[in-house]
């Protein structure tokens, strides 16, 4: 039987996932292995370098596990905690019709899964384009005895792959060559074609043997997608990942109890 290409666990299994989101390691920041010197140079720098970085696995954690409700960030957190948005979401990256077609997108990839938890996704998705150029510009400036020890934890070809990957050009080029394909094959724009057609129009072009515009849009989307899910509060309750679950208060004490 041939596999369904947007079957997820042929790709990412749940505990090779959680093993991945152990690696979140800032470049330039793993103790014990840059200069001291180093260090406080780079505490003394207010300014960071433009870039999308990954938060304290710690303080991801705590704000995942929160059941969203409020309470006041732990002392000393590494993470900005961000307030829940009063307006509907502004894509910064994609136009908004661009935007209906990703979400359209990731809900076939994911399949039917909680909104809240999908318009999660796809604006971890749009903010991941935005970010893309900086963060090719960071890491293209890396200090040399940083970028060594990133290609000893990552090895040359992916950090050479982020310091050369063009998404948002991925991205434009793939959206356009979607809907030329689209309007070809069916007569219409992607997100006028029917749910079927739009569902079997994402799977051909996941079987596509070449690398052309609409396959690399794909493929940069997905693996998105499933970064984004299963680091959202739905899909690490999916995952019954436990972690060090935070409380705002200590579970089953009453305040002022005598132990």
């Amino acid at each position: 039987m041939a596999l369904d290409p947007f079957d997820l666990r042929d790709e990412v299994t749940r505990r090779q996932w959680l093993l991945r989101l152990g690696e979140m390691v800032m470049l330039a920041g793993v103790s014990g292995l840059i200069p001291e010197s180093a260090l406080l140079s780079a505490q003394e720098n207010a300014a960071l370098p433009p870039g999308l970085y990954v938060p304290s696995p710690g303080d991801l954690v705590h704000a995942l596990s929160s059941g969203h409700h409020t309470f006041t960030p732990p002392a000393g957190s590494e993470t900005d905690y961000a307030e829940p948005a009063v307006t509907p979401f502004q894509p910064q990256f994609f136009s908004q019709e661009e935007f209906r077609l990703v979400t359209r997108a990731v809900e076939i990839m994911l399949g039917n899964i909680d909104p809240h938890a999908l318009a999660q996704t796809t604006q971890w998705i749009d903010l991941w384009f935005r970010s893309a150029d900086g963060v090719r510009a960071a890491a293209q400036h890396l200090d040399p005895l940083h970028r060594a020890l990133a290609v000893v934890y990552y090895g040359e070809a992916t950090v050479r792959d982020l310091e050369t990957a063009d998404p948002p050009g991925i991205a434009r080029e793939g959206i356009r060559a979607w809907n030329k394909l689209s309007v070809e094959k069916h007569g219409h724009a992607f997100l006028d074609l029917s749910t079927a057609q739009q569902e079997e129009f994402v799977r051909s072009i996941g079987v596509e043997p070449s690398a052309n515009s609409s396959r690399k849009f794909l493929e940069a989307i997905r693996g998105e997608a499933i970064r984004g899910y299963y680091t959202s509060a739905q899909g690490l309750k999916e995952l019954e990942y436990k972690g060090n679950a935070y409380h705002p208060s200590c579970p089953g004490c009453n305040s002022g109890q005598q132990s």
